[in-house]
């Protein structure tokens, strides 16, 4: 990841501003500075990950966990923790919410076949959920997407999959270029109903 020094940090939330406040000047260059920004991690400078499953889900979360502590992550475990039956919305809400809040740098949610959590995640401001079940799903989620939150069905994929497909996800860059103001598309979308 590039450093960035604290005149360049001022640039961009300048150009940002600049941009919510109206000034048509400088959009697309803003929202690739506002994407080089230092990634959100916790006190001990990893990037952290929320992840959660419903019962489902739980046993691919448990064998994914170490993978992301290989991969260098922190994780912030949401839950389920056990078989036993819950609700998906209930957890693919807690891991969209560290993402939107700033608690997370991304998410990954598993339920059974990972298409209802991921239109929950998608409800929370700030998130851009994507369900990917191989290779090329993840790596178009985080080019062209720029997806925040992951989404696997533990039903329809096995662990070395769930694992290829993760790490792919995590470590894949967004595209930006054609890609940017599709993105910039995405999130207009999203104020207006904020308002």
């Amino acid at each position: 990841m590039t450093e960035i020094n604290d005149a360049e940090l001022h640039e961009i939330v300048q150009r940002v501003i600049h941009q919510v406040m109206g000034d048509p000047t400088g959009t697309r260059e803003a929202a690739a500075s506002v994407s080089a920004l230092p990634a959100r991690t916790d006190v001990s400078g990893q990037k952290v990950v929320a992840i959660g499953a419903d019962h489902g889900g739980y046993e691919l979360k448990e064998a994914l966990k170490p993978e992301l502590k290989t991969l260098g992550f922190e994780i912030n475990d949401v839950g389920t923790n056990g078989k036993e039956a819950v609700d998906y919305p209930d957890f693919a809400h807690a891991v969209a919410q560290a993402v939107g809040s700033g608690q997370a740098w991304r998410g990954i949610m598993i339920d059974g076949a990972g298409i209802g959590s991921c239109i929950v995640a998608n409800k929370v401001p700030g998130v851009r959920a994507g369900m990917a079940y191989d290779y090329s799903s993840a790596v178009n989620s985080r080019e062209h997407n720029d997806t925040n939150v992951l989404t696997l069905g533990a039903g329809l994929i096995g662990v070395n999959l769930a694992k290829q497909i993760i790490k792919t996800w995590l470590t894949t860059e967004f595209g930006g270029g054609r890609h940017a103001p599709r993105v910039d598309k995405i999130k207009s979308v999203e104020k207006k109903y904020l308002k």
